[in-house]
């Protein structure tokens, strides 16, 4: 166990913005409300899985919607508890813990103000080990778990309580009423005993976003530059670095889905990479040939400063790195491609480990 802090929150927020790939909300946003939630609440417990009890109840909270409203649509703490509030209500049984759903953007910081509210402390560990846009899309569910039941709370002070039958109808149904609900909803799912929580969720990665943040933001005693440093640490690849030369965002179902294309400069000059997104970075190719696919990691970062830009950020002109890194294990089997791979998105190609696309090939 140890405490969260301002400083800590300030590192998580840079680091889960890389991990994000691009989603999971702005995280400029969820550094805000975690900052003010801790100024006012005080320092909140971080519990490693291993300190949990089997039998307590370990509750998921996040953010559901479009990164494009998310931005203006900002929760309060009473939207953020309600849920919470539901959730132990139905299943007759008070929370021992909070955890982030995912560990990406404004998500991996949205427990940290229900935590700091009701006095709870918050586990160092997700069911993603990044973001990604469905809710089936976790860990819990790859182990046969079940988001039964799921709450869903808005800023007007609708909470909404669904039994889904399994994770692809709890992310159907959570979905339309989050478009109801003006696009952004607070959520509550896979509210599981500590027992389950150990085996299933991917340890550690609250601690892996502090460590990330805090490359990114101090300097090295040799003078690495952030990015090369980054890569070392992630095992991950440089894919290319260049200026965007073209953004296409479309809102459509509750996603931020779209396009943009970055034009090699200096060594890459006469490249061109195009990336596809569904909130998330999920596609990198170069031409007809595929560089990074999902469930593997594909991050946008400032070229100068190492800083991660979200899918919503993304703005033409801008100078930037490409780089991407493995995933957890857990995505790379049967289930997890099925579950989060390229042809469950669309995307006419195969998985292929990003080692293997990169071989020879990465910088």
């Amino acid at each position: 166990m140890r405490w969260l802090t301002e400083e800590s929150i300030e590192h998580i927020a840079l680091g889960a913005a890389v991990l994000g790939t691009g989603g999971g909300g702005d995280p400029y946003l969820g550094k805000l409300m975690a900052l003010e939630a801790i100024k006012t609440y005080g320092p909140i417990k971080l519990l490693s899985i291993e300190e949990l009890a089997d039998d307590a109840l370990i509750v998921p909270l996040s953010m559901m919607g479009s990164p494009t409203i998310g931005v203006e649509k900002i929760p309060s703490i009473e939207e953020l508890v309600a849920p919470l509030e539901k959730i132990e209500e139905t299943l007759g049984q008070k929370a021992a813990a909070l955890m982030p759903i995912e560990v990406g953007g404004v998500n991996s910081l949205v427990p940290v103000l229900a935590a700091a509210a009701k006095g709870l402390p918050l586990v160092d560990a997700d069911a993603m080990g990044r973001a990604f846009p469905e809710s089936q899309m976790v860990t819990f569910y790859l182990d046969g778990h079940s988001a039964d039941p799921t709450v869903l709370a808005d800023e007007k002070g609708n909470t909404v309580v669904i039994t889904p039958k399994d994770g692809h109808w709890g992310e159907k149904l959570a979905r339309a009423i989050t478009v109801q609900m003006g696009g952004s909803s607070t959520v509550c799912d896979y509210a599981l005993p500590g027992s389950v929580v150990k085996k299933s969720a991917i340890p550690g990665t609250l601690t892996k976003s502090e460590e990330i943040g805090r490359l990114l933001l101090h300097k090295s005693g040799d003078g690495t530059h952030p990015i090369k440093r980054l890569l070392a640490v992630l095992n991950g690849y440089e894919l290319l670095t260049g200026k965007l030369t073209d953004i296409q965002r479309t809102l459509t179902g509750g996603f931020t889905r779209g396009i943009c294309e970055v034009e090699g400069i200096h060594d890459d000059a006469g490249r061109m990479v195009t990336l596809h997104f569904q909130n998330e970075q999920l596609l990198a190719t170069e031409g007809e040939k595929p560089l990074a696919i999902t469930p593997d990691l594909i991050a946008i970062l400032d070229v100068e400063t190492g800083q991660p830009i979200t899918t919503e950020g993304l703005r033409y002109g801008m100078r930037v790195t490409v780089i991407a890194f493995p995933c957890d294990p857990k995505w790379r089997t049967k289930k997890g491609i099925e579950t989060a791979g390229p042809r469950y998105f669309g995307y006419p190609v195969e998985y292929e480990p990003v080692e293997k696309l990169q071989e020879g090939g990465g910088k």
